[in-house]
């Protein structure tokens, strides 16, 4: 199978406490109609579908899907598919890799590589908060169109 370059290298084994603790956050907000922790079709994730009464209708799906591993690094990957087929894309990543710094955003709309160097905060839930509000400010955007 090729790789997805949705994928981070292999960094170490999963954080399975702080994935159920993730999701136990992501529950309690309204922004999501669903929230899996590690679900069979991603027993390594977090995924949180949107509500999509906060979105226009032709997006007909928005997700994020959160990996975090024992060794602090993580992958969010934030996803809108349209009636189209097409989807809009961005990831924030932690990790070692050869064309950016461990701590990396990868643009939309095709969430790109090589990225952008970024600098995240320590803790989990202020690197949520982070990602959250970059996403709350699209929506917004939506609706001042």
């Amino acid at each position: 199978m090729p790789d997805n370059p949705a994928d981070p290298p292999n960094t170490g084994p999963i954080d399975t406490e702080l994935l159920d603790r993730i999701a136990a956050h992501l529950t309690r907000s309204a922004r999501f109609d669903d929230v899996q922790a590690r679900p069979p079709y991603a027993p390594n994730a977090v995924v949180a579908d949107y509500d999509l009464g906060y979105f226009p209708s032709r997006i007909t799906r928005a997700y994020l899907r959160i990996r975090w591993f024992e060794t602090d690094d993580v992958n969010i990957h934030y996803a809108e598919q349209y009636q189209t087929g097409e989807s809009w894309d961005r990831r924030w990543e932690r990790h070692p890799n050869d064309h950016t710094t461990r701590e990396h955003f990868h643009p939309p709309p095709d969430a790109s590589t090589p990225g952008e160097d970024e600098d995240y905060p320590d803790e989990w839930r202020d690197v949520l908060a982070t990602v959250l509000t970059s996403l709350d400010e699209r929506i917004e955007a939506f609706w001042n169109e």
